[in-house]
This record gives C-alpha cells, structure tokens and sequence, in this order.
C-alpha cells in the first residue's frame, strides 16, 4: 500500500501521542472469530495497523469467550475482538469493560440486525411472512430437508452467543415442536442453502444484516414482534449452567450496535494501534460489499481489504486521527 504521507503519519503518532524516547509498538495479535464479517474485519484491523503504522499484526482464530478471556489477561494472546455484537455479547462487555475494565470498546460502531430468513420464493407461495408461520404443521413438511418427518431451523453456529438467543426463540415462538433447531457449522449450512435455494426446496436459518446472503439469494427476514425488553431475557452459560431454561424470549431483537473491543494493555504496549482502535468505525454496506467480494466472488481477503484501504484513504485517515 503506497501513502505519499506515511512518514507524517508516524511522526504525527509520535507527537500526538506525547511520549518521550521510543513508543512501545509490541506485536498486536488480532481475534478471529468463525463469521465471514469478523475475518474481514480482523483483516481490515491488521492490515491498517501494519501499512499505516508500521507495525506487526498476528491472527489468533477464537471463540468469544477465549478472545475475552485473552484480552483480559492483557499478555499479548489476543490484543482485539474484531466484530462485537451488543447486546448478544454483553455478557462478556459487561465482566470485561464495565466491572473489570480490563477491555475498551470502539467510540464508531455499525448497526446490525438479526432474524430468521426464508427465500422469497417461499414466503410468497406458501404465505410465510412471520416466526409464528413456522409452527405449523404445514410448515413442518415445507421446511423438512432430510425426511425424516419434522422439519430444521438453522439457529447459528456452535458458540456464537446469537445462537442460543435464537435456540430459546426457537422454542418459545412454538416452532420447535415443528421444527427442530440445527447448529451445524455456518459453512456446511451454506452448503445445504445453496443445494435448497437451486432446488427451490424449504430452507428457513438464522440471519443478520450486513451480511452477503442478502446479495447472494433473494431471502426475506420473517416478522417478529416488536422488541419488548420486558419479553426479551437471555442468560448466557457463562452467566448460569442452567442458562436455557431460565431464558425466555417471546419478542424480536434490538437492532444491534457492533463495535470493536481490545485489551487496555494496547495503551502501553501499543498506544499507536490502541488510539487507532478507539477510533475504527465502520459502515455496514461497505462491509456487506467486502463479505459479498470475498464470500460470493471468491476475493482473497487481503487482496479485496486491500483494495478497500486504498479507495477509502480519507475514512482510515479519520480513524486514524488525521483529518
């Protein structure tokens, strides 16, 4: 990446960061959680970090709870969270930024919002425009992929926190007596979204915007009721084993706030890319377009990134403090 200013840069780092002699400018070790937004974020983090201050950048594939966890030690395992979804992981906020203080959180943010999707071919013919159109008997035969007489709901991955919000709507909207939840990996339901889309068969899945299904089918997001917080309460497993059958959720999700969290240990070890973190916004279209040029067209995620960088210099100036 070619910036005619890039030595200003670094001067004005110094500078603004005001320090005397050599500023700290430890490796940052960047989360990568399992979703195709969070691995172009992680990407986009590191890649500024590396061409516009100069610094080194690894990649530490993780859990939620492992890379809050490593944040929290503060010893350099894992030094971001690339992709927070509040308030699905405030669980995790709650302990690490608010009680302990040991993770900071971006000041820019990008809205996301979550749900079920069905193709549009199938809320047109068969009239599923809602989550209370999935527990029906009908619904049970037109959403039965493999046969076996009860049809499946894609709730989400094995360990993303939205997943067991959506286990518990699952069942509390009644659907689970006709559907049952699956939580197989998000590239193997993929594959079978995509078999189910060219065969124009049932296929009803969690889903969340910015995210490039939106661009790949024509899928529409069910209704939900409006959210309630009164009607909305989700307790995670790390909060209480018995988290599933104390949980209750009969309205729809608050649009989301997604941020960026990293360890406060970044502001002595590596101020440059902690100032930077506490800076980093984003948009949610241009994420949708980089997950569609990666996931859709098959880009490499450096190479697509990249290209991004390059075309948006002024937005990365502005995380960067510098317009």
């Amino acid at each position: 990446m070619k910036y005619a200013k890039q030595p200003l840069i670094a001067a004005a780092l110094v500078l603004g960061l005001g320090t005397t002699g050599a500023i700290a400018q430890e490796k940052v070790m960047v989360g990568e959680p399992s979703w195709p937004g969070a691995k172009i974020m992680a990407n986009l983090i590191g890649q500024v970090i590396e061409s516009r201050l100069g610094g080194e950048v690894g990649y530490a594939p993780g859990a939620n709870a492992v890379i809050f966890a490593a944040m929290d030690g503060g010893r350099g395992d894992i030094d971001v969270h690339p992709d927070v979804w509040l308030p699905n992981q405030s669980s995790f906020t709650d302990e690490y930024v608010d009680q302990k203080g040991t993770v900071a959180l971006s000041a820019g943010s990008y809205s996301g919002q979550t749900g079920f999707c069905t193709p549009t071919y199938m809320a047109e013919e068969h009239n599923i425009k809602s989550v209370f159109d999935l527990a029906t008997p009908d619904a049970q035969g037109l959403y039965d992929g493999d046969g076996d007489g009860t049809g499946e709901i894609w709730v989400g991955a094995s360990g993303w926190a939205s997943t067991n919000v959506h286990k518990v709507k699952v069942r509390d909207y009644g659907i689970e007596t006709f559907l049952a939840p699956t939580t197989e990996d998000e590239t193997v339901f993929y594959a079978r979204l995509k078999d189910a889309v060219d065969q124009k068969k049932g296929v009803v899945f969690y889903c969340y915007k910015p995210h490039y299904v939106h661009a790949l089918y024509d899928v529409v997001m069910l209704e939900e009721p409006e959210h309630d917080p009164a009607q909305f309460k989700i307790i995670q497993p790390d909060q209480d084993a018995d988290w599933y059958n104390k949980s209750k959720i009969t309205t729809g999700d608050l649009v989301k706030t997604v941020k960026v969290a990293y360890s406060k240990s970044l502001d002595e070890r590596n101020p440059a890319a902690a100032q930077f973190l506490a800076n980093i916004s984003m948009d949610a279209d241009h994420l949708s377009q980089l997950t569609y040029e990666v996931v859709v067209k098959g880009g490499e995620i450096d190479e697509v990134v990249a290209a991004w960088i390059e075309g948006n210099g002024e937005v990365v100036d502005g995380w960067l403090g510098l317009n």
